[in-house]
């Protein structure tokens, strides 16, 4: 009987490193060689997906006075800032942060104006 025993062990012993190796190469090589694994990390999930590409245009004029812009795609209200990209942050380890656009103001200009029409506008 001890014949049978260790022969026995051995086929366990074999058919669990056997295993232990096929799981471990099956997991390489969805790692490595698999394309799909690409789309795990697709930035834009749901916004405009029947387009090749994505773009908003805006004129300045239309924009307000601090516009906020989030390039994470998470947004409910794409491409306005909801705080969707902390979450994407925390979750890949990136540093995306949100766009903020700041209108020029013309106020130093107009006191210039107002301060110095002589040179802006000479009196003949």
């Amino acid at each position: 009987m001890s014949m049978t025993s260790s022969v026995r062990v051995e086929w366990i012993s074999a058919v669990t490193i056997a295993a232990g190796t096929a799981a471990f190469g099956y997991l390489a090589y969805e790692r490595l060689y698999v394309k799909d694994h690409c789309n795990k990390s697709m930035v834009n999930l749901h916004i405009q997906k029947d387009n090749p590409k994505v773009v908003h245009a805006f004129d300045m004029e239309d924009l307000g006075d601090k516009p906020v812009y989030c390039h994470c795609w998470r947004p409910k209200k794409f491409p306005l800032y909801d705080g969707s990209h902390i979450k994407h942050n925390e979750e890949t380890g990136d540093n995306m942060e949100a766009l903020i656009i700041k209108k020029k103001t013309l106020k130093w200009t107009l006191w210039m104006l107002q301060t110095n029409l002589s040179w802006c506008f000479p009196i003949v």
